[in-house]
């Protein structure tokens, strides 16, 4: 590997840990669990650490209707192109530390770095720089995922999505309301936005690489889909007369699995949630709601594997007596990021001695959302072992720091050159 250059904007790596540290203090565990979900009162805790992290360093906080948290730093003035750089702090239940949180802090890092190095050349910048934290990425407590930055790009609903609830019935409106992010402030969209983010696979740790650009996005199909049945005891009541929701809800689980396998590494599928109505180990099932998953990089596969899928769900449903209804459906087209994001992330990542590994993200990001409106990138530090989503999810220090590095010289690039680094242009010198 050739020798790394001096950085252009020089990180502080123990300021960037201590950060990480101390933004995994609320909601995490000794064990490296990580619960945080989405405006829940230890996000507002969070949320709240930011805001002063903030106020701290000079930047403008904003809050918009659907919570979204932002951190402005105007170093090129009121009329100058802003360049977005963030991800989220929510979690999923007993997850782990570094999703999303490790791309906000890395954010407020490089952002701080670039400030630092400009002021010391005595500089103005050519663009402002926003660091955001978006409200609801994971999914875990509000469906559909991606809600705060959907919101934001215009492609859902501000009302229907503050009227999306829990599962305990809560709203995400009186969610906002009770931790004080029901905000009010208008925010533009920017010119640009970058997003670093854990892996979440391991093809960069199995090839001994630190960081990784996603060039692809993968499409989802989401159905949250009941089964309604009939509810029973489950002694008395003779097998042939019963109507077991959950039973159906087996045959589909099972047939979703086959599914995926008839399309290879091009499709994935799931159930990652079942909720069974009454829930009783002595009484048949009367309600079974699953929430399923179609994934694949090929919108033609996405289709295809929705046209069976719901072949099957008629076939589950007749083979255990029942009736079913879907209650909702999502979907996320594929597509790939903005080619002069990527070109500069590898020239950056080169000149730091480090490959830029091409990667697919099959996960959902809110860069996703986002580069319908603007030119977007999600950038990756490997994750050990390519774990995500559970508490031995990890990324070291140096690889956390490594990231962040390119992360600001790509944002001083922008500060000294402008936009046209990310043209086609630019790209291509």
């Amino acid at each position: 590997m050739p020798e790394a250059a001096s950085p252009d904007a020089p990180i502080n790596p123990s300021r960037l840990e201590a950060m990480m540290e101390k933004v995994s203090t609320f909601g995490g565990k000794s064990n490296g669990a990580m619960t945080r979900l989405t405006l829940s009162k230890t996000d507002g805790m969070a949320r709240d650490w930011l805001g002063g992290w903030f106020r701290e360093h000079q930047f403008d906080q904003q809050i918009d209707p659907i919570g979204n948290q932002f951190g402005k730093l105007s170093l090129a003035g009121a009329n100058a192109p802003t360049v977005m750089v963030g991800s989220h702090i929510d979690s999923q239940p007993n997850g782990g530390r570094f999703d999303g949180a490790l791309g906000v802090i890395s954010a407020c890092e490089a952002v701080l770095a670039v400030s630092e190095r400009l002021k010391a050349e005595g500089r103005l910048a050519a663009c402002n720089f926003q660091v955001v934290n978006w409200t609801n990425e994971e999914g875990a407590r509000f469906q559909p995922s991606l809600l705060g930055s959907s919101v934001f790009a215009g492609s859902a609903e501000l009302e229907w999505a503050l009227d999306r609830k829990d599962g305990d019935g809560i709203t995400v409106r009186r969610s906002l309301a009770e931790i004080g992010y029901a905000g009010t402030d208008k925010v533009e969209r920017p010119d640009a936005l970058i997003e670093l983010h854990i892996e979440g696979d391991g093809k960069l740790f199995a090839a001994n690489e630190t960081f990784g650009v996603f060039t692809r996005f993968w499409g989802a199909t989401k159905y949250r889909l009941a089964f309604l049945g009939e509810q029973a005891h489950t002694g008395p009541t003779p097998m042939v007369q019963r109507k077991d929701a959950l039973l159906a809800a087996a045959y589909l689980m099972s047939d979703l699995r086959q599914l995926a396998g008839e399309y290879g590494l091009d499709l994935h599928t799931s159930v990652g949630r079942l909720e069974v109505f009454p829930n009783s180990p002595n009484t048949v099932p009367s309600e079974a709601v699953l929430f399923i998953e179609l994934r694949s990089g090929s919108p033609d596969v996405l289709a295809q594997a929705e046209s069976k899928m719901k072949e099957q769900i008629e076939l589950a449903a007749k083979k255990a007596g029942v009736g079913y209804e879907v209650r909702s459906i999502d979907r996320r087209r594929a597509g790939g990021f903005a080619p002069g994001l990527i070109a500069l992330a590898e020239r950056v990542a080169a000149k730091r001695g480090e490959t830029a590994r091409h990667l697919d993200t099959i996960g959902g990001h809110d860069a996703v959302a986002m580069s319908e409106v603007c030119p977007s990138i999600v950038m990756a530090v490997r994750s050990k072992d390519g774990v995500i989503h559970h508490p031995t999810e990890y990324t070291s220090p140096e690889d956390h720091a490594a990231g962040t590095q390119i992360l600001a010289d790509m944002l001083y690039a922008l500060a000294r050159d402008g936009l046209k680094v990310i043209s086609e242009e630019g790209a291509a010198e």
